[in-house]
């Protein structure tokens, strides 16, 4: 085994943060380089969904209606998925729980199953850069190749290197449509990332920076906290 894997057994980690902060960019990677699964809830339920489990039979009307699937049944897959083996040596948890009695539940789960405390790394970034990331977005309509005007620019802009199709922003990556997103979720979490400061387990790091310096924040996190549970 590894020494980024060794550093990781039976750690929870869990990344808090609104959407186009990066956390799921460095939930890849973290967990790749751990050797340690990255879990998400809709990438859960749409596996239940496509293998067509009793589990998933349920959700699927549900998710289909646009409709909160419940917190009892979200909590029961969540904790399916802890008991296979690939998270034997810990987990990423990217975007999971969302709410003060999830996060409850979550961590009666996460000691029944001799995780402990879970490591919250909650990230970080000003609202106004979070809305130039999510604008920014560019999509081709034909091959699905992303861009970002800033980040990922196509060579012509406007245009996709592939295929030379015109690149159009798709509705949801709107400022109308991603501002009161923005709004919704740190009414949200604001009080989950209480909750976790107030246990000694919510980390804040800046997520404003390059990818590569955000992997290392994310990193030095981890390690002081495998330190003091050494």
């Amino acid at each position: 085994m590894d020494e980024p894997a060794r550093s990781f057994r039976r750690l929870a980690v869990i990344f808090l943060g609104p959407p186009g902060a990066g956390k799921g960019t460095q939930a890849k990677k973290l967990a790749l380089q751990c050797g340690v699964p990255h879990l998400s809830t809709g990438d859960m339920f749409r596996e239940h969904v496509a293998q067509n489990t009793p589990l998933g039979q349920i959700a699927k009307p549900i998710m289909q209606s646009g409709e909160l699937v419940p917190d009892e049944l979200v909590l029961k897959m969540v904790e399916d998925r802890l008991k296979r083996d690939d998270c034997e040596k810990g987990f990423v948890f990217d975007g999971f729980p969302r709410t003060l009695p999830q996060a409850d539940q979550l961590g009666k789960i996460l000691e029944d199953h001799g995780f402990g405390k879970p490591v919250v790394v909650h990230f970080v970034v000003d609202r106004s850069q979070l809305l130039r990331r999510l604008t920014g977005r560019r999509m081709c309509g034909l091959c699905g190749a992303i861009y970002h005007v800033a980040g990922n620019p196509s060579r012509v802009p406007g245009i996709c290197d592939n295929d030379g199709k015109s690149l159009m922003q798709r509705q949801d990556d709107s400022e109308e449509v991603i501002a009161p997103r923005l709004d919704a979720f740190y009414r949200q979490t604001e009080p989950l990332v209480a909750y976790y400061r107030e246990r000694g387990a919510n980390s804040d790091i800046d997520a404003t920076g390059e990818v590569d310096s955000v992997t290392r924040a994310v990193r030095t996190v981890i390690a002081g906290e495998k330190a003091k549970r050494s």
